[in-house]
């Protein structure tokens, strides 16, 4: 009996350390690993979330997301609001993902097709967006306009409007733009002009939703 009770002793420890070992090497989850969403548009996307506040951000880790704000001045205090209301804000992995609907939704808007990014704009903001491209359509034009690249991507202004968290971005870019008529040819813009553009755009969320995700609420140019 004494030799049985030993040797449950002993696999009772092996077992323990195959445990330990398999938690070291596993992890534990912590919230913020990352999952790979499928497509926009896919119904596997439909199932998982059915709603139309797409702007999916990418893990906090990623290495290739931007570095942090200067945490100063109201900035830093409108942060702090937005924390306060949820824990898990980041700014930086905002900031990735609020570059990737900027890079979406222009592109979106070029082609003259906003169905794409439907879910990124709030509905006012949609029927602006929506209204633009019917005038010009009327007019028989139509506009060519390319991103080449993002110069800068920061964080203005932050805080908590009701329920509501806001953050207001400041996109710096070049970009290519003509317009052209009915008959092809280019009425504004130069094809080998490179412009830069600065727009700044506010992006909103539901503090109460258990939805992460952000939408475009407002959209102007520098004062």
């Amino acid at each position: 009996m004494e030799g049985t009770f030993i040797d449950i002793i002993v696999f009772a420890a092996i077992a323990g350390f195959v445990l330990f070992r398999l938690y070291n090497v596993l992890g534990r989850r912590t919230g913020h690993e990352r999952t790979q969403p499928p497509p926009i548009g896919s119904d596997s996307a439909k199932d998982k979330n059915d709603q139309d506040n797409v702007v999916r951000l990418p893990d906090r880790d990623d290495p290739a997301m931007p570095s942090a704000v200067d945490m100063d001045g109201p900035l830093a205090a409108g942060i702090t609001q937005i924390r306060m209301a949820d824990r898990d804000f980041d700014m930086d992995h905002f900031l990735a993902g609020a570059r990737s609907a900027f890079e979406m939704i222009l592109e979106a808007f070029a082609k003259g097709d906003l169905s794409s990014v439907r879910g990124f704009l709030a509905d006012d903001v949609y029927r602006r967006f929506d209204n633009a491209l019917d005038d010009r359509e009327k007019d028989g034009e139509t506009r060519e306009a390319d991103l080449i690249s993002i110069t800068g991507c920061e964080a203005i202004e932050a805080g908590i409007d009701g329920r509501y968290a806001k953050v207001t971005v400041k996109f710096t870019s070049e970009q290519t733009d003509i317009v052209k008529d009915s008959e092809g040819r280019i009425i504004a813009g130069d094809p080998g002009e490179t412009l830069e553009i600065v727009d700044i755009w506010t992006f909103a969320r539901d503090t109460g939703s258990r939805d992460p995700n952000w939408q475009l609420v407002a959209t102007r140019s520098p004062n």
